[in-house]
């Protein structure tokens, strides 16, 4: 069985070393100690949350309070693109649904949308409380899965805000809208996105010429149950998105999202595990 892992504040493994002691407190060392009783011996897992861990074994517990020695250190670099799922609102929680199956599955960031056509709404005076629940979810499906990051939750857009977003971030950010009429594949359209860029007639060097343009974020568009509107698809074409079916069948607003995740962590190589781009680089 895979180690435990815990979460501490992000910076807290930055002078990390193999042979120190870590001391596990507050609410993650009470549910070391006190909670799953861990014993001297037994091997964990520490996350900054943000992208190094350490993998270690328990000297001591008790008092609420986990002592861990270091035994590695362990960055894990930022995969290019960076998987973004915009998830529009839904009912019956299918929104959280897919939202946590997304989490698992590895996605990097999440964007709460609130679609024309979303029947579930965040009440004016109740953002705050609603976005505290999606972090507590990808917090609590990020920790099961044992990540080392916890996905990032991007203040709730509505299509006119996303809009702008997206059009300000430029040829920085690629986006996907799936819908169930589309002819296009999620592969044809993430092709296009990364279709070869323009030559630049300043640069004399062939070598400084890149051959394809680097995303730094892929965009995933789930529409609500009701589906994304003419008007918002039309919109976002406009603002340079693809459009791309998943499949034959229709899928559910809860659905849609954990599977296009998946089917670009392959077209992206990065469930190519053991791959050398795939490798967590160990640091101590």
């Amino acid at each position: 069985m895979t180690a435990p892992l815990f979460h501490l504040d992000p910076g807290a493994l930055d002078d990390a070393a193999v042979a120190e002691v870590v001391t596990l407190t507050g609410a993650e060392g009470h549910h070391a100690a006190t909670v799953m009783r861990l014993q001297p011996g037994e091997p964990v897992l520490l996350s900054d949350t943000v992208g190094r861990r350490a993998e270690g074994r328990v000297r001591s517990a008790g008092g609420g309070q986990l002592e861990v020695e270091i035994l590695a250190v362990i960055e894990e670099p930022v995969p290019l693109p960076r998987l973004v799922l915009v998830q529009a609102l839904a009912k019956d929680r299918r929104d959280l649904q897919g939202v946590e199956s997304a989490t698992e599955l590895g996605v990097d960031a999440v964007i709460p949308w609130q679609a024309e056509r979303s029947v579930a709404r965040w009440k004016a005076g109740r953002e705050t409380k609603k976005h505290a629940e999606w972090v507590a979810l990808v917090t609590t499906a990020a920790k099961q899965t044992r990540r080392t990051t916890i996905p990032e939750v991007r203040p709730l857009q509505s299509t006119a805000g996303y809009l702008t977003a997206i059009r300000s971030a430029g040829a920085e950010v690629g986006v996907v809208v799936l819908h169930e009429t589309d002819e296009t594949s999620l592969a044809q359209a993430i092709a296009a996105l990364q279709k070869p860029a323009r030559k630049d007639p300043t640069l004399k060097d062939p070598m400084q010429q890149d051959s394809t343009h680097q995303l730094q974020e892929l965009h995933l568009v789930v529409g609500p149950e009701g589906g994304i509107s003419d008007r918002e698809i039309e919109l976002l074409t406009g603002a340079g998105a693809q459009v791309a079916r998943l499949g034959p069948t229709v899928l559910r607003s809860s659905t849609a999202g954990p599977a296009a995740l998946a089917a670009a962590q392959l077209l992206l190589g990065r469930w190519d595990w053991g791959a050398e781009t795939g490798q967590p680089e160990q640091t101590a």
